[in-house]
């Protein structure tokens, strides 16, 4: 099992001896760990193995990250950002301050989402990576009681959209969790997690579903007339 992180001032003090580096070769580093973690797990991935693989050396890959440790969880941390910049991108594409169609409105970005969630190997990865290793890290631990920033900023743009008089959203974040639960969470479940392909007219038919659950708690009564 891998030890617990060092954490509280000798944590800092060994980050801030990091390089940044080469943001080319900070990229193939993480690019080659993926990899290697998802193939044979990160207790079976050497940083050796690492360094082969992105054509770089051990100690470039030490320099960079300090230990496999600190590499693991910057490539959870890479996958995470990826996708949150993909999530936003799609949030202000059909969420945005033109919404005059809310049923529409919240469709078109559910199954965006879906297609995403189906679709999106590198998403469905870094998903299947944290299940299989959180219990080896309690930093990732650590952040799984929290709300996640996609949920953080779909809970933004909920209240946004029922300042505007489109939803009643008593709880921004817990109407954000129920669409994550009624739309997301049914894609990567029939996904297993990015493993099995999902139709088009699946997503669409379980995105149309989904959301429609969610307005009948949340449209509010004028906005439907």
């Amino acid at each position: 099992m891998t030890s617990p992180p060092t954490t509280g001032p000798r944590r800092r003090e060994a980050d801030s001896r990091l390089r940044q580096g080469s943001p080319e070769k900070r990229a193939s580093i993480i690019e080659a760990a993926l990899e290697l973690f998802l193939r044979e797990g990160v207790a079976r991935t050497s940083v050796d193995a690492v360094a082969l693989e992105a054509g770089v050396s051990k100690r470039t890959v030490y320099d960079y990250y300090g230990d496999k440790e600190r590499l693991f969880l910057a490539v959870i941390e890479d996958a995470e950002t990826a996708m949150m910049e993909q999530f936003m991108d799609i949030l202000d594409r059909t969420l945005g301050d033109d919404v005059t169609d809310i049923e529409a409105a919240m469709i078109a970005f559910g199954r965006e989402l879906g297609s995403t969630v189906a679709c999106s190997q590198g998403r469905a990865s870094a998903i299947r990576l944290v299940i299989a290793e959180a219990a080896h890290f309690p930093a990732l631990l650590d952040r799984r009681g929290a709300p996640g920033n996609e949920q953080l900023a779909l809970a933004e743009r909920l209240a946004a959209l029922a300042e505007r008089g489109h939803l009643d959203v008593p709880d921004p974040m817990e109407a954000a969790a129920h669409f994550g639960a009624l739309v997301t969470s049914s894609v990567n479940n029939r996904s297993l997690f990015g493993v099995l392909p999902v139709e088009d007219a699946d997503i669409e038919r379980i995105v149309v579903s989904g959301v429609r659950v969610f307005l009948r708690a949340y449209q509010r009564p004028s906005a439907t007339s």
